[in-house]
């Protein structure tokens, strides 16, 4: 399979999954306000999946792939990328399918991720493919404002109540393990990073630390145990093995379609 396509269909992936669990939060938001803002959100992420999964519809493969083999398709576009692939098939971080959870947990994960995603946009702009360039350039635009506004909530969330804070602090117990995979290459990165197509995710740690340390201190959701350093972080997520989480949301997501083929508006 050709190391792009695989590596574009990744970050459509991200987008797209992170994107979907955000939309779950439409219309039950603790205030109107910040149910549009996660809403607003989540149709950035949407925007950002459609324009990475209609560049891999344009690439190269070398050999069919298996949903093709398993259904009617023909050719390639965003829609059957998003909606005919089985959950094994999906290249997104493991971070993006877990469960909504309650206020804090949604708010958490959106800003690990974000934070994560403002510095690979920033490197990826760069990028030698110019449409990943371009696709980053605008995306991340919305990211810096998805950053802030979800720290600005990390921050308000863990230095506010005693209820607030515990519900920060158990958030952090369930999210932190699956943090590491975001700086992990697979396999069909390692290529494209020494091409200068993909981006080198080792510098950006660093830098995703030093935020991520500085807005969880402000927040007063500090690691004095060392606790978050010594935690066993999960992957697999990129190279299609996933948690159970991701089957059900595949499930609701891709239900109408799979329900009733290549129906159309």
């Amino acid at each position: 399979m050709n190391d792009l396509f695989l590596y574009t269909l990744h970050l459509a992936d991200n987008a797209l999954i992170l994107g979907h669990r955000n939309s779950e939060w439409t219309g039950h938001g603790p205030v109107l306000e910040q149910d549009i803002a996660i809403s607003n959100i989540a149709l950035d992420l949407l925007g950002q999946a459609r324009n990475f999964y209609q560049y891999a519809a344009q690439l190269p493969i070398n050999g069919e792939l298996q949903f093709m083999k398993r259904t009617s398709v023909k050719e390639l576009t965003e829609d059957t990328l998003a909606y005919l692939r089985d959950a094994h098939e999906f290249n997104n971080c493991l971070l993006v399918e877990q469960p909504n959870g309650d206020w804090a947990a949604t708010i958490l994960r959106q800003f690990f991720f974000s934070t994560y995603q403002y510095y690979f946009y920033n490197q990826l702009q760069h990028s030698k493919d110019e449409t990943l360039a371009a696709i980053s350039e605008k995306a991340l635009k919305e990211v810096t404002y998805h950053t802030r506004w979800s720290a600005e909530w990390v921050i308000r969330l863990g230095d506010g109540t005693d209820e607030s804070h515990s519900r920060m602090q158990r958030a952090m117990d369930n999210l932190w393990k699956f943090t590491g995979e975001l700086f992990q290459p697979s396999n069909y990165e390692f290529q494209l990073i020494a091409d200068n197509i993909s981006v080198d995710l080792a510098p950006l740690k660093p830098m995703w630390d030093e935020k991520v340390n500085a807005v969880l201190a402000e927040a007063m959701l500090t690691d004095e145990s060392g606790k978050r350093q010594k935690a066993w972080m999960q992957t697999g997520g990129k190279e299609g093995r996933h948690t159970e989480h991701l089957g059900y949301v595949l499930a609701e997501m891709q239900y109408l379609q799979r329900a009733y083929p290549d129906s159309a508006w």
